[in-house]
């Protein structure tokens, strides 16, 4: 039976052929939970094109899961490693409908401190993971523009504020 009161850790770091394979495609400028981090991820200011992998203790990755939406409704790119946890309300409220999901097939295998103080590379995590993508949200009108295409993913000239949604709006130009 395990022991269910060890003692787990969230300093897990990424393996360098997946970040690599995923910063390849998206450019990752900034990543808000980097290993021992002497900053708090949940009150800087992101990038454009954010890498995250969350803590994995509850509070915390939902908390990074719910500030990564926040980003991508500012127009910018958050893309997330987490475990795959598809019953779970953070999942259908949050995730699921805002994103883009792809599984991952296998367990990552995390580099970090192990439960008994082992440095380990090779063992694989406890979850199935997922990479999560918010992607900024396209619309194809904006207020302030005679331009018709709008997007949060590139910066241009003109913003518009949503006051009531707390969204903005990035216009392209053409």
């Amino acid at each position: 039976m395990k022991d269910r009161n060890l003692d787990h850790k969230d300093d897990w770091k990424t393996p360098n052929r997946l970040y690599d394979k995923l910063d390849k495609e998206f450019e990752f400028d900034f990543d808000p939970c980097p290993l021992y981090s002497d900053f708090d991820g949940l009150n800087v200011d992101w990038g454009q094109r954010n890498f995250i992998n969350p803590p994995y203790s509850r509070k915390l990755k939902e908390a990074f899961i719910r500030k990564a939406y926040e980003e991508s409704l500012k127009g910018k790119l958050c893309v997330m490693l987490l475990p795959v946890s598809t019953s779970t309300k953070i999942f259908h409220d949050v995730i699921y409908g805002n994103a883009e999901i792809r599984f991952l097939k296998g367990r990552v295998k995390f580099e970090g401190i192990n439960t008994f103080g082992e440095m380990v590379s090779n063992k694989c995590g406890m979850h199935d993971s997922m990479i999560v993508i918010f992607n900024p949200v396209k619309v194809d009108y904006c207020p302030r523009s005679d331009n018709k295409y709008c997007d949060f993913w590139d910066v241009g000239e003109c913003v518009a504020e949503f006051p009531e949604t707390d969204q903005y709006l990035v216009c392209l130009n053409e």
